[in-house]
């Protein structure tokens, strides 16, 4: 019988032998907060650093655009790495949570470095901004990994892990909202004040690492990990990816999901700055229609427990992602002119946008627990860097896609545009996620770990580990 791996660096930390401890309000709120600390930084960066590298730092869209691609392709060497040396870690303040002490700062500093703007000249610039950015993504990776894998190890209660997870979406969203809001309404304000548009963005997101660091900080001392691994020496390697992608089924579909969703989020959010400052001709309202991007989660995300029992994973997907289809296509056939039908459209659009965004990482918990069931190996680093390495590439797509097709279409920053570059803008803020979204639809068809299989999982794997813990009794 296939056994659970564990394999350890330091102290253990002793743990509780059922994953099915109903979580406090006051853990749920803490775990949460990382999830709103890593979008103060890393939305910021997502959504706005090829903005600032094309328009303040004076790096043309498509070198920034490739720089993004080729970060991206690192990421995918790195990030296994990272991740099997995560699921290797165990230490008295457990196996995910001492990644959040000591990633923390770290983190800020460099988001801060992104947004600096040192006198180099045209390769100097370049190459400063792949260090800084090389560094950002790898430190990101050694917080995001184990953030997100400390779900499965919080409980295995599949109602408690859509309970965290809707907090956690509606933490997300409130950093999504001040990203999209205040950092450049902060950063406008400061550089008018200076007189210094680059210390603005720059004091910006010094403000914003401050306060996510000390937000990491406090996930770190108000999350608990109860979900026990048993030991048994074997050693988890990076190569275990392969196996993972082999026999996951599940794992595959979902990480192809977070490509798509987080692909399409990102372009809308990097354009949206574009098509509103070019198209629409109001650079005022950006930070109003980053923020109507952003309300509906307030509304929907806490009734994501109650869809998930009414509808079931695949309808509530299917329907989130048919409502942001709509949206678009309403942005897509509206003249910019007329403003508020292009707010309300960007309303519909983001409803639909944050409940599949929202819910998708309610069911990454269930792809460790299926990928244990497949291979008696319990690898939450591992798949959650795999994962990891997707949604990253999926947000690389905000800077990748915008940049190389801005360029086709002849976008010159800080100029008034052509009606081909207008063009270019709008299709690449519309058709190319309406494109990517019906992929989505098709990819979702084929996830195939429904609630029944689920328990099944389940209880096989608690039954592994009683016979384990007998075999440690010496009962067996």
């Amino acid at each position: 019988m296939a056994q659970a791996q564990k394999v350890e660096f330091g102290s253990p930390e002793v743990t509780e032998a059922s994953g099915n401890t109903k979580i406090s309000k006051l853990e749920k709120v803490g775990y949460a907060s990382g999830d709103l600390a890593c979008n103060l930084i890393y939305a910021t960066v997502s959504t706005y650093l090829l903005f600032f590298y094309t328009d303040v730092f004076g790096i043309s869209a498509a070198a920034a655009g490739t720089m993004f691609l080729v970060v991206r392709i690192f990421d995918a060497i790195n990030d296994p790495m990272i991740g099997s040396i995560v699921d290797r870690t165990n230490t008295r303040y457990g196996r995910f949570r001492p990644y959040l002490l000591y990633s923390a700062v770290p983190f800020a500093i460099l988001a801060v470095l992104c947004f600096t703007t040192p006198d180099f000249n045209e390769w100097g610039k370049l190459v400063y901004a792949y260090i800084t950015y090389t560094l950002l993504t790898v430190v990101y990776t050694f917080i995001n990994v184990p953030y997100g894998a400390l779900t499965s190890a919080i409980t295995r209660d599949n109602d408690e892990v859509v309970s965290l997870t809707s907090v956690r979406m509606i933490f997300a969203n409130i950093g999504g909202l001040i990203v999209s809001f205040f950092v450049p309404f902060l950063s406008s304000y400061i550089g008018d004040m200076s007189g210094d548009t680059a210390l603005g963005w720059q004091v910006t997101m010094g403000i914003m690492g401050v306060i996510g660091t000390l937000l990491i900080l406090f996930t770190f001392k108000s999350t608990k990990e109860r979900v026990k691994v048993v030991e048994t020496g074997v050693k988890i390697k990076p190569t275990d990816i392969f196996e993972q992608l082999r026999v996951n089924r599940p794992l595959v579909v979902l990480s192809i999901f977070f490509i798509i969703i987080f692909g399409v989020n990102s372009i809308i959010n990097s354009v949206g700055i574009y098509y509103v400052t070019y198209n629409m001709e109001s650079p005022d309202l950006v930070k109003w229609y980053g923020l109507i991007g952003t309300l509906p989660a307030f509304a929907i995300l806490p009734f994501i427990p109650w869809l998930n029992k009414k509808l079931g994973k695949k309808k509530l997907l299917y329907i989130s992602l048919a409502v942001t289809i709509v949206g678009l296509l309403g942005i897509l056939v509206t003249p910019p002119s007329m403003i508020w039908a292009i707010l309300v459209f960007r309303l519909v659009a983001a409803a639909g946008a944050l409940t599949a965004g929202g819910y998708m990482w309610a069911l990454i918990p269930e792809t460790i627990e299926y990928g244990e069931y497949k291979t008696g190996k319990r690898m939450g680093g591992l798949i959650y860097a795999i994962v990891g390495f997707f949604f990253k590439f999926g947000m690389a797509l905000g800077g990748i896609i915008p940049g190389l097709v801005l360029t086709q279409f002849g976008y010159v920053a800080n100029q008034v545009q052509t009606q081909t570059s207008l063009t270019g803008i709008l299709i690449t803020t519309t058709v190319v996620p309406i494109v990517l979204l019906v992929l989505a639809m098709i990819d979702i068809k084929f996830y195939n770990l429904d609630d029944k299989t689920y328990q099944k999982v389940i209880r096989e794997l608690e039954n592994r580990q009683k016979v384990n813990q007998q075999i440690e009794n010496g009962q067996l």
